[in-house]
């Protein structure tokens, strides 16, 4: 439940620290002298301190006086020591005592590399083990406050848990869930579907057809599952014309089907096309209100007798580069038939089936086709023409140039 503006401070490369220890510290009850044992378990996600992007990690506990050390493991950034080291406690130790267990990278030349630390009172250490997880930290810092000269951060953090019980605990669940599909003799407004649908927001509608469409699959029940929603969204809709225009649980639910069934399909088909996008960054624009003209002579070698670049020219150019990018889009999408995935296809057929016996009129012929371009095209391959990253097509949005191309594609 963070949220909170944070100053941003300078700090040193060398001392930047990351990621965790896992530590167990017990003092045994018997025994004399008292000693205190601290279990050194692992750590992970450590700084990589060497050029090949790890480290050659050992932790370094200090104690009333005294210094142990784990052994060295090369090459890792998530060491795993699993070593008991242990301190006899004097008598009388006065409470500020502290435990210090520190991280750092094996160096054989020069000095070795800091990666953290953590403190414990010695006061708060007793026969109870105390046993996790603990943020590495660096050495208090000596740099003064930059009185927010640097800029503050806002940020907004929220822990999110999920418990998964065994599959048996969700079998009544998904019983009630599947019933409409495998008993459909049943009252159509009176199934845990059709309740579910009625009750659903619009806020949560495509978290609930996610997880819909992943319960189904793995009951091998999908096409079923999107036949019935579908069903039931021809059975109130009166005009063709807004057929599946809205964010409804069928809609919903057929687009993250798509997603989840066909994103190899849908990265064989755009891949290569999106990607020559990305590495060619050229200059698109149609819009007259949007041309930056100085940019245009990076696209044609013709300019005008003012010495740059007229909106005509910038306009035919942008148009060949598109009309070329979406040649190929549209023939790498057509030339797919066979690669599209069976289990989409079957969907699709069953959508036309529905719609043909919903809108059998003459005038509405071409509604069956309609009805599966606006899912394939409009909420498929537009949005992954769109925005690639959101579909894993690459892996960083597009910068402003790129961008505005895809939009102008997908447009």
């Amino acid at each position: 439940g963070v949220d909170s503006w944070l100053s941003l401070v300078p700090v040193d490369p060398d001392k930047e620290v990351q990621g965790e220890i896992h530590l167990e510290l017990w003092v045994p009850e018997q025994g004399h002298p008292r000693v205190l044992c601290c279990r050194l378990i692992e750590a992970r996600d450590l700084a990589p301190r060497d050029p090949s992007g790890t480290s050659d990690p050992f932790a370094r506990v200090s104690c009333c006086g005294h210094t142990l050390e784990t052994a060295v493991i090369k090459k890792t950034r998530f060491p795993h020591w699993d070593e008991v080291l242990e301190f006899e406690l004097v008598e009388g130790e006065p409470g500020e005592a502290v435990l210090s267990v520190e991280v750092w990278d094996w160096d054989i030349v020069g000095k070795n590399d800091f990666l953290g630390r953590v403190e414990f009172p010695l006061d708060t250490i007793s026969t109870d083990p105390t046993k996790g997880w603990f943020q590495l930290l660096p050495f208090p810092s000596t740099t003064e406050d930059c009185g927010g000269q640097l800029g503050a951060l806002r940020l907004a953090v929220r822990l999110v848990e999920d418990r998964v019980l065994p599959p048996h605990y969700y079998q009544p669940l998904i019983q009630l869930l599947t019933e409409p599909i495998l008993c459909p003799g049943q009252p159509p407004t009176g199934t845990a579907l059709a309740i579910l649908e009625e009750v659903t927001s619009g806020e949560s509608r495509q978290d609930v057809a996610t997880k819909l469409v992943k319960i189904f699959l793995g009951q091998g029940l999908a096409v079923p599952l999107l036949d019935y929603l579908i069903a039931r969204e021809l059975a109130r809709t009166t005009d063709p014309n807004t057929l599946f225009r809205s964010n409804s649980l069928a809609s919903k639910s057929v687009e993250q089907f798509m997603k989840v069934v066909g994103l190899p399909y849908l990265h064989e088909v755009l891949k290569p096309v999106v990607n020559r996008i990305f590495e060619e960054k050229k200059y698109v624009e149609l819009d007259p209100g949007k041309m930056d003209l100085s940019h245009g002579r990076q696209v044609r070698g013709r300019i005008s007798f003012k010495g740059s670049l007229s909106e005509a020219w910038v306009r035919e150019s942008s148009l060949e580069l598109l009309k070329g990018y979406l040649g190929d889009i549209v023939d790498a999408i057509v030339g797919s038939v066979e690669k599209c995935p069976l289990v989409m296809r079957m969907a699709f057929k069953q959508l036309r089936s529905r719609v043909e016996q919903r809108f059998p009129a003459a005038q509405h012929e071409e509604v069956r086709y309609f009805s599966i371009s606006g899912f394939l095209f409009l909420r498929f391959f537009a949005p992954a023409v769109l925005t690639p990253k959101l579909f894993n097509l690459r892996e960083q949005h597009a910068d402003p140039r790129t961008s505005r191309t895809l939009l102008l594609l997908a447009k």
